[in-house]
């Protein structure tokens, strides 16, 4: 009984420690994509775009077969159709929905194409070439393309399901002998549809197949600039329900020179079930905040400024500006030339509340001079914090941020604040940020935060809302075919992702 007691102590003990495991390794995504049923309806117009291109590219297997013609007791007619063309197709009754748990239903119904061809007949009577057309009906097709992920936070799709058939063929010869050769054209079509059909479902499948090739391809990381990297890899299988399919991105930055994991951890966050939107992008605050925290760590806050940068920058920025400055050299009694150096002493800190996204910067401000022959001398050194109010623009396929200053303030004892000396230079401090240091950090934020999207997909109608702990970005999608290259079912090249490890060590 004792032994019995044990044991179930310390399976109990197992379990719990397998359930800490589990909940100490979980990854929450920094960016949710969340496709609508909206996206599929017009995936199905702009796919048909897409489809045509890829149809009229396609080199389609030739058709071979044998009939007899025993009303002119020829023992065999040897055909063969190359050079297949499909030239204009139709697919009128097309719908794509949800399967909740797998993937996506695709289902074609009453489809018709027109498909040129050249051909040879060879029989022991006589062999002749020339051309035809083949017009096809009642294509019908079903399937479910299962989504799915791997370890390298690849997509992943698998064709479920497929069933495609062609009901009808109508071949029309063309040449001097047409009346003879559509003599024997109805056997003939029975043996081209059945020859069809069995390629139908082997076509669908291996550009399936060509799709995930060209996932396995994508690497998680993209260059930002000089100093981050943006993991965009998925974390988890999609979640598809009978109205959407989210998908779950790690969403997080890192320093160009030391791919390490931040000192915090993501936390979950829920889109709200809208559906007016084709997509909707949550950015959760856990984006912002690595960020923040790996421009940190590469020095990106880090701004000096000489004295010829600062009078022609500056100066051009703000009229009593100058005036400002000169007053620093009378309090300072400055005879020679002066630098500024702004820099953060800790990562900025990220604030999303519903409507208000904000950024507090902890920073050191110091000016010093240095002569040619002489180590740097420091006038005077102070700490501020300045609050900054984000606001957000969708620009093309990025997310663009610029900071505005809402409030400074000089880290002093509360004693020190009645000092005029110190007010005054509080303020001279807070408009070489309003006029200088926040100018020079929205040009550079002017380069935005790219969004994932496919090539030669636009976003169009974009709506952004600040909600608790994330932002959520409502847009429709626009396909424009590219003049210069046709479309390709294979291709996300427009993320122009790098190569490398995804973590552990630098991309080279």
């Amino acid at each position: 009984m004792m032994c019995t007691k044990m044991v179930q102590v310390l399976w109990g003990c197992f379990l719990l420690w397998n359930l800490y495991i589990s909940s100490a390794q979980t990854i929450y995504p920094g960016i949710k994509a969340r496709a609508t049923q909206r996206a599929l309806d017009y995936g199905i117009q702009a796919g048909m775009e897409m489809i045509e291109q890829m149809v009229k590219k396609r080199n389609i297997p030739d058709l071979k077969g044998s009939e007899s013609l025993e009303f002119l007791k020829i023992d065999y007619v040897n055909y063969n159709f190359k050079n297949i063309k499909i030239n204009a197709f139709s697919l009128p009754n097309t719908s794509l929905a949800f399967v909740p748990g797998v993937g996506i239903r695709a289902l074609i119904n009453h489809g018709t194409a027109n498909i040129s061809t050249d051909w040879e007949i060879k029989s022991p009577l006589f062999q002749d070439t020339g051309g035809a057309d083949l017009f096809l009906s009642g294509v019908y097709f079903t399937g479910i393309v299962v989504l799915a992920w791997n370890d390298f936070g690849h997509p992943i799709l698998k064709l479920q399901n497929c069933c495609a058939q062609v009901s009808h063929s109508d071949v029309s010869f063309s040449g001097e002998l047409s009346v003879l050769y559509n003599s024997f054209a109805e056997p003939m079509e029975k043996h081209i549809l059945k020859n069809l059909n069995k390629m139908l479902c082997p076509i669908i499948t291996s550009e399936v197949e060509a799709l995930n090739a060209n996932f396995s391809m994508l690497k998680a990381l993209r260059k930002i600039d000089n100093y981050t990297l943006l993991d965009y890899s998925l974390i988890s299988s999609p979640e598809i329900t009978e109205n959407y399919v989210d998908l779950n991105l790690k969403g997080v930055f890192y320093p160009l020179e030391n791919l390490t994991d931040t000192p915090f951890s993501s936390v979950p966050f829920v889109l709200p079930e809208h559906s007016d939107s084709m997509i909707y992008i949550g950015i959760s605050e856990y984006f912002f905040k690595s960020a923040s925290y790996a421009y940190f760590t590469a020095g990106a806050f880090n701004v000096t400024l000489t004295t010829k940068e600062i009078f022609n920058h500056l100066i051009r920025n703000s009229q009593g500006l100058g005036s400002m400055l000169s007053r620093i050299a009378e309090l300072y009694i400055l005879s020679q030339p002066f630098m500024v150096k702004v820099l953060a002493t800790e990562p900025p800190v990220v604030n999303l509340l519903p409507g208000n996204f904000t950024l507090d910067i902890p920073a050191s401000f110091v000016i010093f001079t240095q002569s040619k022959n002489s180590t740097a001398k420091t006038i005077v050194s102070m700490d501020f914090v300045a609050s900054t109010n984000v606001a957000l623009a969708i620009l093309g396929q990025r997310l663009i941020c610029s900071l505005s200053l809402k409030s400074f303030y000089l880290s002093l004892p509360e004693s020190s604040r009645s000092n005029t000396e110190v007010l005054r230079f509080e303020n001279i401090l807070s408009s070489i940020l309003h006029f200088g240091v926040l100018p020079l950090a929205n040009a550079k934020l002017q380069q935005g935060f790219p969004l994932p999207n496919p090539q030669n997909i636009s976003l169009v109608n974009s709506d952004i809302e600040v909600l608790e702990g994330f932002l959520l970005i409502s847009t429709d999608l626009k396909y424009k075919t590219s003049l210069k290259q046709q479309p390709s079912f294979h291709g996300w090249e427009a993320l122009n992702l790098i190569s490398g490890q995804w973590r552990g060590k630098p991309a080279p």
